[in-house]
């Protein structure tokens, strides 16, 4: 009866580094190539096309050529906000998108007493309705108060951009019950970087994914195929564009870091590949600015990576343990510094004491901040010999 494609989460312009960028815009790309090929009616964009509210205006330039193939194509393209693409003013470009007639925002609402009513956008035997996703969840106390206008005898589509309980699981955020959803034939659904499809409720997945994590978990995006007159009614689409190679190594020596994380990637194939480097581990010895991180991306990308991302989110400094008797207040200072220095051998220790003394010296009534600082400076200078 009908055939169209579902898209979520697509989040353009949300990487910051170029290379990246550049992927996301590849997935993009492709996801509509097989869109036009596979001559769908129309598509959904279920939220988050753009990662804020504002794109960079390259971004925008390389969105706008893309829509205006599917125009060219006569594919009418529906469409509601994201939480990233929200703007609470209502103007966002998304309006811009409309405008140039690129696509419709089918999000039309009105409210009678404690309800909010949706009027349908018609399409052909179609009534797509749609109701943005807002920040930090606040469209769910909304959401349990939705109704949506009849259109009898019509094919009904709710968009959404929201978090369901059907997905959330254990998750510590606010969900919105499914069975609080009002009726329809198909709940296309964003947000939530998952795949899912049950009882019409179908989320497609990220377009391409939006971070380290994602990247590591979901290897690249999807998207949905919708095709009510096929055995597979809700195919899902996978966009693979680079190979991920994933290592994740542990250390306790930050100073030796470097030569093993080399070592490791001698042993990979790492032609056109994204490498994610995930470095956990305690240091007992040096720290995690010891990890020569500029000579590994070079070593990567001499070696043909794509692009090394890297993660030191679970790499920790040990904690010296510090007992101090303390006989006289004055003497914390003293005693701290002692004791520290006593287990962190270093050069460096020699200058430490002369150095915090001179640290403490105060600002003189009417000194200027500028002058001040320079005192500081040239007095650490001359401790340092530098």
């Amino acid at each position: 009866m009908v055939k169209f494609a579902h898209i979520a989460d697509v989040h353009l312009g949300g990487w910051k580094h170029e290379p990246m960028q550049n992927l996301n815009f590849e997935s993009f790309k492709k996801a509509i190539d097989i869109c036009l090929a596979s001559k769908v009616e129309f598509i959904l964009f279920a939220g988050d096309l753009f990662d804020s509210a504002y794109p960079p205006i390259e971004t925008l330039k390389e969105t706008f050529a893309q829509f205006k193939r599917l125009k060219e194509a006569e594919i009418p393209c529906f469409i509601i906000a994201g939480s990233h693409d929200y703007s609470v003013s209502g103007k966002t470009f998304l309006d811009v998108l409309e405008k140039a007639g690129f696509c419709k925002n089918v999000f039309n609402a009105e409210e009678r007493g404690d309800k909010i009513f949706l009027n349908p956008h018609v399409h052909k035997n179609l009534a797509i309705y749609g109701y943005p996703g807002k920040k930090s969840g606040l469209e769910i106390p909304e959401l349990r108060r939705i109704k949506l206008n009849d259109a009898p005898g019509m094919f009904k589509i709710f968009m959404l951009h929201t978090t369901l309980d059907s997905v959330s699981g254990n998750l510590p955020i606010e969900s919105l019950e499914s069975e609080k959803l009002p009726y329809a034939d198909y709940y296309a659904l964003g947000h939530i970087h998952v795949l899912f499809n049950k009882n019409r409720i179908v989320y497609p997945g990220p377009l391409f994914p939006n971070n380290f994590k994602e990247l590591e978990d979901l290897k690249h995006g999807s998207f949905v195929l919708v095709d009510t007159d096929s055995a597979e009614q809700v195919k899902f689409i996978k966009l693979p564009i680079k190979e991920i190679e994933c290592l994740e190594l542990e250390f306790d020596d930050g100073l030796a870091a470097t030569e093993k994380i080399l070592g490791e990637l001698s042993k990979r194939d790492l032609q056109n590949k994204i490498i994610l480097l995930r470095i956990g581990g305690e240091l007992k010895r040096g720290k995690p600015s010891d990890i020569k991180f500029f000579q590994i991306e070079e070593y990567a990308k001499e070696h043909g990576a794509y692009f090394l991302l890297k993660n030191i989110h679970d790499l920790r400094i040990k904690e010296v343990d510090i007992n101090i008797e303390i006989k006289e207040e004055g003497d914390i200072e003293q005693e701290t510094i002692k004791i520290y220095l006593d287990k962190n051998k270093s050069d460096f220790n020699s200058f430490a004491p002369e150095l915090m003394n001179a640290l403490s010296i105060e600002k003189q009534e009417d000194e200027k901040i500028e002058t001040f600082q320079s005192r500081l400076l040239s007095e650490a200078r001359r401790i340092l010999n530098f």
